[in-house]
């Protein structure tokens, strides 16, 4: 794996703008912060391969708990080829493994079309127990979504990102996203995240 070439870059609560493209120290657990908002420092690694999705966002979540695991080590437990990685469910037993402990992440699903209200705010209380515990969140998307920036993100075959922090209480999130260095990390609203994830699933606390 090129890892030589690959940018690391610091996600911090000092805001992503202000670190980008610069080199992160080892990750650290997120200091005390107000309860509505906080963000996990990343040692951040692109995709080597269009298919490496799945691995790298596990990587790029783990990176949070101050673990450097190989990227073809994982994807070799989770299947991956180059169709990518069947879904989120071959994620978490990887996660937990590499945590070290059986049940830090479980899987959650949605199913339907769009998530609705019971479903959003299931997902934004799970993302802010995992950040508050110090893990990152793993989630499984698909389709077009657009960040709080106007930016447009569309990945219609499927991709996986890592939910690193959140904003407002959780309606707002950060994502570390390994698909482009360049749009390493960004913010959604958590009901966009909630809708983008739908037909697919996450991994949280």
């Amino acid at each position: 794996m090129r890892t030589d070439i690959l940018r690391k870059i610091a996600l911090t609560v000092t805001g992503v703008a202000a670190t980008a493209g610069g080199i992160a120290g080892p990750a650290v657990a997120a200091q005390a912060q107000p309860a509505a908002e906080r963000e996990l420092n990343v040692r951040y690694e692109a995709q080597p391969n269009f298919y490496y999705c799945g691995p790298a966002a596990a990587r790029n979540a783990l990176s949070v708990q101050g673990k450097d695991i190989d990227m073809n080590a994982m994807a070799k437990e989770m299947g991956t080829t180059e169709a990518g990685t069947n879904s989120i469910n071959d994620i978490t037993p990887v996660l937990n493994k590499e945590t070290g402990e059986n049940d830090a992440y479980k899987s959650v699903e949605i199913r339907e079309n769009k998530a609705d209200d019971k479903q959003t705010d299931k997902l934004r209380a799970d993302i802010v127990r995992t950040v508050d515990e110090s893990r990152a969140v793993v989630a499984n998307i698909a389709g077009t979504s657009t960040d709080t920036d106007g930016v447009t993100h569309s990945f219609e075959g499927g991709h996986y990102i890592s939910v690193v922090g959140y904003r407002d209480g959780g309606k707002t999130v950060t994502i570390a996203d390994s698909a482009n260095p360049d749009q390493a990390s960004y913010r959604i609203s958590v009901d966009n995240l909630a809708d983008w994830i739908a037909t697919r699933g996450y991994a949280a606390s």
